[in-house]
């Protein structure tokens, strides 16, 4: 895969085309975590990208793995129809958050990463998104992070965390490191719910990107409880690791349903984050950042870095 290179749901984009992104959310999901709050409804996600656009996105990296009703035929619709680029993903979330006779849940490192393999390189999928607990990564997860690492190395898609509470940032760089992951191909999702901003930083320091949610159900009630998660990475010097996804995750987090959506990170929380910290910083988190994080990289890339 040629350097620079964003592999989105309606075709390759150059990462430099990303223009403002959102770096985790969802437009389908599935599951029985939130039964009765199921994001399934077509014209709902079309209304959601449609507002994010007029917001002034450019760019949705949609975090749903396989088996959680991701929808990749309506997820090409809905970004061609609404001219935003959708980055789909692969990969198996957390055991907890799949029916228990799921078949997903029953495949090994093989089987498992050459499904993630075919769905980057015939799906379309850009990003491979692994779900790990609060205490440890399970034999389980492990086997999901060993097949991670086969389909990174073997299509240069990035892979992105969902860490449960912000907790296993260490063992899973460490992991993929072991299977010769760079750390600026991992994304660490969720770190925003961890309480300790120091681990948060130090988390920063190993090189992979960190992803902070904007206030959405289960993250920051607020904006403003946010913004300090942000001032200590930046106070770090990391700046450059810091990306922003808005993860609605419910029905009632819609638009459609009288919530924020997706377009509240952008109408909401980026202004929030710009009189904080200025144009420069806010730019880097939406643009410059995400346009590194969401690339597809080869070995003679990674060697590069």
């Amino acid at each position: 895969m040629t350097a620079g290179v964003v592999r989105a749901i309606a075709g390759d984009i150059s990462a430099g085309d990303l223009g403002v992104v959102n770096s985790h959310d969802h437009l389908f999901l599935s599951t029985p975590v939130f039964a009765g709050q199921e994001l399934s409804d077509r014209e709902s996600a079309t209304r959601e990208a449609e507002l994010f656009r007029t917001a002034g996105g450019r760019t949705v990296v949609q975090w749903t793995p396989r088996g959680l009703a991701r929808r990749l035929t309506d997820l090409h619709e809905i970004s061609v129809r609404s001219r935003v680029h959708v980055i789909a993903a692969t990969g198996r979330h957390r055991r907890e958050v799949y029916r228990h006779d799921d078949p997903l849940l029953a495949l090994h490192e093989d089987a498992l990463a050459d499904l993630f393999i075919s769905d980057v390189l015939d799906l379309r999928c850009g990003l491979i998104k692994i779900g790990t607990g609060s205490s440890g990564v399970t034999p389980f997860e492990r086997i999901s992070l060993d097949a991670a690492a086969t389909a990174h190395h073997a299509t240069g898609a990035p892979i992105a965390i969902h860490l449960e509470r912000g907790n296993g940032a260490f063992e899973v760089v460490d992991v993929l490191r072991s299977l010769d992951v760079p750390a600026h191909a991992i994304v660490l999702g969720h770190l925003g719910r961890n309480t300790d901003l120091d681990y948060i930083t130090d988390a920063g320091a190993t090189g992979a990107f960190i992803c902070i949610d904007g206030p959405s159900p289960g993250h920051a009630a607020t904006d403003e409880a946010l913004l300090p998660v942000l001032e200590r990475v930046i106070d770090a010097g990391k700046v450059e690791v810091l990306l922003v996804g808005g993860d609605t995750t419910t029905r009632a987090a819609t638009t459609w349903a009288g919530g924020r959506g997706m377009s509240g990170l952008l109408r909401q929380t980026r202004p929030a984050i710009t009189r904080a910290f200025g144009d420069a910083v806010t730019r880097a988190i939406f643009v410059s950042n995400p346009a590194r994080a969401w690339q597809q990289r080869s070995h003679a890339d990674e060697r590069g870095q």
